[in-house]
């Protein structure tokens, strides 16, 4: 019965590429498959879902709204600050089961901004200074879930974005549906960002490290959440660094080179009296 009802359910088209929606459109529907790519263009650029706009008889239009959708999550509240690089923004959204996430905008200077998106509700790695962690992990997202965040960002909130980081709640090494959502991130006939504006942050889970090398994303950009320069202090901040400790984490680095010229991104939060003294730097 729940077999049944997953082939029946409408698929989020925010959770596809292009290719993947034009299969199953010439799978599921018996009118009007023909304007997938239309579809798909509309949905992932503008940020709608109006069969109706494309010409379609009624049992056309009837048939993609039964078989497909777009959805947003519901946003909760807005909170603002301003700065000398321009408004910082984050957004509390509402997932379809009731779940919270949250997306921020942080501007780069120059009128440049970057996205910050969530990949999990709740996070499983215990950092001790991170908020997230006080929650567990509650679920991964879906891929449309996560790429949702992008279009709520940008044609309901109004938020203008260069760049997006994978470094909002959660592990995003840790969501077995990232590479999707990747690769609905670059499809060209939608989004279409470019590999090098996407960064996926990691504290280090050398399976997922190893799994984004796998899909040969070569522009794509990874940097490790560090935080601490020696094993004692990282391992009291970052559990996962008694399982992964520096020197096999730096070896699964040096074996993550996708192209001659990468360059690894490292994240580093300074905690007063812990971790910021001259022979950490």
């Amino acid at each position: 019965m729940q077999a049944a009802r997953a082939l029946t359910a409408p698929v989020d088209i925010a959770g596809l590429t292009s290719t993947e929606l034009i299969q199953l459109a010439s799978q599921r529907l018996t009118h009007g498959r023909g304007i997938a790519p239309r579809i798909y263009k509309d949905a992932l650029r503008y940020g709608r879902f109006d069969p109706s706009a494309h010409g379609l008889a009624e049992r056309g239009v009837q048939d993609w709204r039964k078989h497909f959708q777009l959805s947003f999550p519901e946003i909760l509240r807005v909170v603002s600050e301003e700065a000398e690089t321009g408004t910082t923004a984050k957004a509390v959204l509402r997932l379809a089961d009731g779940l919270e996430c949250e997306c921020v905008l942080l501007p780069m200077g120059r009128e440049r901004s970057t996205l910050c998106v969530s990949s999990q509700v709740g996070c499983k790695m215990g950092c001790r200074f991170c908020e997230t962690a006080r929650m567990g992990l509650l679920r991964s997202m879906t891929a449309s879930e996560i790429v949702s965040q992008l279009l709520t960002a940008r044609h309901v909130l109004g938020w203008e974005f260069r760049n997006v980081v994978f470094m909002g709640m959660g592990e995003a090494l840790d969501n077995p549906q990232l590479p999707a959502a990747l690769r609905v991130l670059t499809d060209g006939s939608g989004l279409g960002m470019s590999q090098e504006r996407i960064t996926v942050c990691t504290v280090g889970r050398l399976d997922g490290i190893a799994t984004l090398q796998a899909l040969g994303m070569k522009r794509l950009n990874l940097s490790i959440s560090l935080n601490a320069a020696n094993d004692a202090l990282r391992s009291e901040l970052m559990p996962v660094n008694r399982v992964v400790p520096l020197a096999e984490l730096s070896q699964a680095l040096q074996r993550y080179r996708p192209r001659a010229n990468f360059v690894l991104g490292v994240n580093y939060c300074l905690m007063p009296g812990k971790n910021d003294r001259p022979e950490h730097a």
